[in-house]
């Protein structure tokens, strides 16, 4: 998992602030979790425009 966490660019004081989720969402290959579309965040920023 370290080698896996160094090959992300993640440290080893940040691996071990990760949290079981959040280290399942950072080497999770599912396409559920894809990056937005440029539609998908268009509108979001439509929804919550930063100020």
């Amino acid at each position: 998992m370290m080698r896996a966490a160094a090959h992300l660019g993640v440290g080893p004081e940040a691996f071990w602030r990760l949290s079981l989720k959040e280290w399942r969402m950072l080497t999770e290959t599912s396409s559920a979790h894809a990056p937005l579309g440029r539609s998908e965040f268009e509108r979001m920023a439509e929804a919550w425009p930063d100020d």
